[in-house]
């Protein structure tokens, strides 16, 4: 019977592993998997209860790392210019909630860069039993078998996945080019365009189709060729 129950222990043991190992991560234009997790502003059920907003889920190594630190403290400084894009921000890691309380109570009493203290109002949600980091490709093992690395999702209002960038623990995420992303993103939705390289906010954009010679001619919209495979409209 106890030979038994040791065999039982280690299929389920390794049943376990491979299915850490061979989890599935969401990719581009999926629904993004819904799980709920403890925060620093009580339980949240993602996405729902962010409704019909932009989300960006966003990984970070650990709480008391310079890093990730500079990274919280730029985003609270950042938090009205990401309210008015409609964007919300769950910040995930392995750490304990209580860690977490901690963490946020100390970032709260840092002037970052001369700019005065900040309130972290973005809740910092705690993954202990690697649920989610596993759900969403966090964990590299390549990188660390305990801790996420610095991911960023970006999730429509419909809750699509529509961008996913890793970042490596040694190097800092920048919040502007979250924030340029994000109006990309919000700009081509639903539209048949797309943005050029260093694409900045009003800048002309491409469109998917070719325009006639007489629409070229009177370019009452703004249409111009670089090229028969670059093909601009300005945006007004």
């Amino acid at each position: 019977m106890k030979r038994i129950s040791l065999i039982m222990t280690f299929i389920m043991l390794v049943g376990i592993t491979y299915a850490q190992q061979n989890t599935r991560v969401p990719v581009l234009g999926e629904k993004a998997p819904s799980f709920s997790v403890q925060t620093t502003n009580g339980n949240i059920n993602f996405p729902r209860d962010f409704g019909r907003s932009w989300k960006v889920l966003f990984s970070h190594p650990a709480d008391f790392t310079p890093v990730c630190s500079s990274e919280i403290l730029e985003l609270a400084y950042m938090e009205e210019e990401f309210n008015k894009l409609n964007a919300k921000f769950l910040v995930l890691s392995v750490d304990s909630l209580d860690r977490h309380h901690d963490w946020k109570k100390a970032l709260e009493e840092i002037d970052y860069l001369g700019r005065g203290t900040v309130k972290i109002n973005v809740p910092l949600a705690t993954d202990s039993q690697y649920k989610v980091s596993r759900q969403y490709g966090m964990i590299h093992n390549a990188s660390s078998d305990k801790k996420t690395v610095r991911g960023v999702f970006i999730i429509d209002p419909d809750n699509v996945i529509q961008s996913i960038v890793y970042y490596p623990m040694t190097v800092g995420r920048s919040m502007d080019e979250i924030k340029r992303s994000l109006l990309a993103l919000q700009t081509v939705a639903n539209k048949d365009i797309s943005t050029p390289a260093n694409w900045q906010p009003g800048e002309d954009v491409f469109i998917h189709f070719k325009p006639s010679a007489e629409d070229l001619k009177k370019n009452d919209h703004g249409i111009y060729e670089l090229a028969w495979f670059m093909v601009y409209q300005k945006l007004k």
